[in-house]
């Protein structure tokens, strides 16, 4: 005979807390849950690391006067809670079970149980999918204008997307740049009024429609230098100079393996109430997947530490 999933008699640790995800909010939760000596299990997931193992230089965040790089900063974290007894395993979460306690989780083919969960998997910017783009990542390529905007004083930038958030990271952009030129493949917006009108009387802001990004140049240099457009009327090619490069065309949670689970908006981040918990009790979300409008470095590592704090109230009261 079998009790979810394992056999009668058969008994298999749980775990006192398990967090989903690895980047800022993730490992900030680890390093609260671990001092509290929950003894908590990560499980990376599909990016190791979150946004920022993939930004270059971090500048905004407090104590590091010179800044400090993405990779770096992730890996000086990961360090700092496993020191405290944090335990990291690889693997991206296939399934979950919130019907019960203890919560069981399904990473691989690996099947962990848990008394809590903090899920802090993150949101991954949507990308325009050609090569070039994903080999300049970092390098002119970016996906966050407040993270790097700063690096791009008295130059040319395009901004790829025709929502809200395009019109914002353009606005914000001509605080450095020579000039910014928003790159839309349709002649309309989806961005509301306000927000297109701002971007229209901003003077350092053009558009550009109806064009899709054909490839950035120039991998071979390892810096970005020209993008080639096409026009989708005239299906003609036209290079455009430009030092930088922002795909601003949205953000997907990775919330999916939680659909019917928790409650969500209409776009999937995971709602929460009273700071990091969520619609079922001793769950938890930090960071980017439930946060699309800050979606900051900082903001995530305080979402981290409250869904920890949480977390670990919620064990006490239950005596565990």
């Amino acid at each position: 005979m079998w009790s979810r999933g394992h056999p009668i008699g058969w008994e298999k640790s749980v775990h006192k807390v398990i967090i989903i995800g690895s980047g800022c909010a993730g490992l900030t939760a680890a390093i609260y849950a671990a001092r509290a000596d929950l003894k908590p299990l990560v499980l990376d997931g599909y990016e190791p690391g979150g946004q920022l193992a993939l930004t270059t230089m971090v500048e905004n965040f407090p104590g590091f006067t010179d800044g400090i790089l993405g990779p770096d900063f992730i890996e000086r974290t990961r360090k700092q809670a496993q020191r405290f007894g944090t335990e990291f395993r690889s693997g991206a979460v296939t399934s979950v079970d919130l019907s019960q306690r203890p919560f069981q989780v399904t990473a691989g083919k690996e099947t962990y149980d848990s008394e809590a969960l903090i899920v802090a998997a993150g949101a991954s910017a949507r990308m325009l999918g050609i090569e070039s783009e994903k080999l300049l990542l970092g390098y002119g390529v970016s996906t966050c204008a407040t993270c790097d905007g700063y690096f791009f004083r008295d130059r040319e930038i395009l901004v790829i997307g025709g929502g809200d958030t395009a019109m914002e990271e353009a606005t914000f952009l001509t605080k450095f740049a020579k000039r910014v030129t928003i790159v839309h493949r349709r002649n309309e917006f989806r961005a509301t009024r306000i927000m297109l009108d701002r971007a229209r009387t901003n003077e350092k802001i053009r558009f550009l429609t109806p064009y899709i990004v054909e490839e950035v140049h120039n991998v071979g240099n390892k810096a970005v230098d020209s993008v080639l457009l096409r026009n989708l009327d005239t299906h003609q090619t036209t290079k455009v100079e430009a030092e930088g490069v922002f795909v601003a065309i949205g953000h997907d949670p990775n919330t999916k393996v939680f659909r019917g689970k928790l409650a969500m908006d209409e776009s999937g981040y995971i709602i929460t109430h009273d700071g990091p918990k969520t619609s079922v009790e001793g769950v938890f979300a930090a960071g980017d997947a439930q946060d699309h409008r800050y979606r900051q470095a900082i903001t995530a590592a305080g979402s981290g530490c409250m869904a920890a704090m949480e977390a670990e109230r919620f064990l006490e009261a239950e005596g565990k």
